[in-house]
């Protein structure tokens, strides 16, 4: 006949297991309710038959606390046996501000033959009675027409004038639903190879919004045989 020792192993055994389990469900419930969709577009002429391995993580984001957490989420995801993610927060220098300078010296750093620079700011520009934010001179990028890529981005995505990015809001969830912009960059001569539209619903929190872009834009890059 069991003792009363072996017995109440067994039980707090099975209680452990149980909280365990329930947390586990709950976890994963959480994760389902989420959907991420990324649309992916080459860019014309770029060479699809070559993969690169050691990728540059850059979060583009006036917000240092921000963009580093993005990145720690994004080589967390890209990282294997065949490619080395390096994050552009421990390869900088100096971390903010953001610079073209401070990038090309990661590069140097890290060796790395390919970057991944993701937009953490709204692009969107709302017009509204009185003007749009462009006009009013708040929370967006006024700088265009310069720089090596068209629209609101310099070269491996920092933005043409660092001034006016500083004033743009940080990653910000509204009602569950949050894009980011992703473009990845081969350093060999800093072509733009392939761009990345990402957007989350149902999400939560900011955290799990982040690690839900990182797997779906990692994943991506694996499947169009960019990285491996």
């Amino acid at each position: 006949m069991p003792n009363r020792t072996s017995i109440g192993r067994s039980l707090r055994g099975v209680a452990v297991g149980t909280m365990l389990y329930l947390l586990g469900a709950a976890l994963f419930a959480g994760s389902v309710q989420a959907k991420t969709t990324v649309k992916g577009t080459w860019q014309e002429g770029a060479p699809r038959k070559q993969s690169f391995s050691r990728v540059l993580v850059v979060g583009v984001s006036p917000n240092v606390n921000q963009r580093c957490a993005f990145e720690f989420f994004m080589a967390s995801q890209l990282q294997s046996e065949s490619v080395e993610a390096i994050r552009s927060c421990d390869a900088v220098k100096e971390k903010n501000p953001l610079t073209l300078e401070s990038i090309e010296q990661a590069i140097a750093i890290a060796q790395a033959d390919a970057v991944l620079a993701t937009s953490l700011v709204s692009r969107e520009i709302e017009a509204k009675e009185g003007g749009s934010r462009d006009t009013r001179g708040t929370a967006s990028y006024k700088a265009t027409d310069a720089g090596f890529a068209t629209g609101y981005y310099g070269v491996y995505g920092v933005p043409v004038i660092y001034g006016e990015f500083a004033t743009a809001p940080a990653f910000t969830i509204a009602q569950g639903e949050a894009r980011v912009s992703s473009r990845f960059y081969q350093t060999r001569d800093k072509a733009l190879i392939y761009t990345l539209d990402t957007k989350a619903t149902k999400l939560e929190s900011s955290d799990a919004a982040l690690h839900d872009f990182a797997a779906a834009i990692a994943d991506k890059l694996r499947r169009e045989g960019l990285t491996r």
